[in-house]
């Protein structure tokens, strides 16, 4: 299926993105368990490729003993990878109780609170994965991108601080709080923290689209053109861009800022 150009997808978050994160962020492999809460153990390393037959094989597991918190864990994510949001967070809602205090089931249940649209209570929700003494940079920036969807960009921007003293130059952290600025329209902010994500070794397509926006929405169309047909084969390459100049064509770049999801999964 060829890729659209979308404010939406793009503005999902890498940690998001590197978790994120790599978003908070398009549907890639953000999504993945691994990135947020590490990896649940030996009975992950087979796991089906397909989204709708892991999905019958983790729920299979998964019913035996809804009280697995590995069961409910691996059936969660991948319920999330396969579209079904609503499904994963009552799993997931159900094995938090089932098993207070379980920091890694917290951690996916913040993400499916989040891939739902429930902001506060995802913010809530992954406050509990981690603590201040010993925080999670991907969960930070995870809860960053809650609080640029709830309006609370300065708020946001404290917790991308914070990730980034713990993982320096993440890209993923870095797109993140590229987008932030970008949600409040402040353009060259936005674009000094993207290309610092972009000089990365480590940015991925996404971080790359970011920027391509970012420089877009400041009326360099030409600098944009090249930046976002990078790493495409040729028809998404001419999708990406025909989709860029209809948007900015339509919001006067950089007079509007389109605002879209910061949401997870990829």
């Amino acid at each position: 299926m060829r890729q659209r150009f979308s404010p939406a997808r793009l503005l999902a978050s890498a940690s998001l993105i590197a978790v994120v994160a790599a978003s908070l962020g398009g549907c890639t492999a953000m999504s993945k368990l691994s990135d947020v809460t590490g990896s649940i153990g030996p009975k992950a390393e087979a796991a089906p490729t397909d989204p709708a037959r892991a999905v019958e094989a983790y729920g299979e597991r998964y019913r035996a003993n809804p009280k697995d918190a590995d069961a409910a864990l691996a059936y969660g994510q991948a319920l999330r990878t396969n579209g079904q949001r609503a499904q994963a967070a009552a799993v997931l809602e159900q094995a938090t109780i089932a098993n207070p205090g379980n920091k890694p089931l917290l951690a996916q249940y913040g993400r499916a609170l989040a891939d739902n649209g429930n902001f506060q209570q995802a913010f809530d929700v992954l406050s509990k994965a981690h603590s201040p003494d010993n925080p999670d940079w991907r969960l930070l920036s995870v809860q960053g991108t809650a609080l640029d969807q709830m309006g609370r960009h300065e708020e946001a921007r404290s917790y991308y601080a914070s990730a980034l003293k713990i993982a320096p130059g993440d890209p993923g952290v870095l797109s993140n709080l590229g987008l932030s600025y970008m949600l409040s329209r402040d353009l060259p902010k936005a674009e000094d923290a993207l290309r610092q994500a972009y000089a990365s070794p480590r940015a991925n397509a996404r971080v790359r689209q970011n920027l391509g926006l970012v420089v877009g929405l400041q009326g360099r169309f030409t600098e944009a053109e090249t930046i976002v047909k990078a790493d495409l084969p040729p028809d998404q390459a001419a999708a990406n861009v025909a989709y860029l100049k209809d948007m900015l064509s339509r919001n006067g770049a950089p007079k509007r800022t389109p605002v879209a999801s910061l949401s997870q999964p990829d």
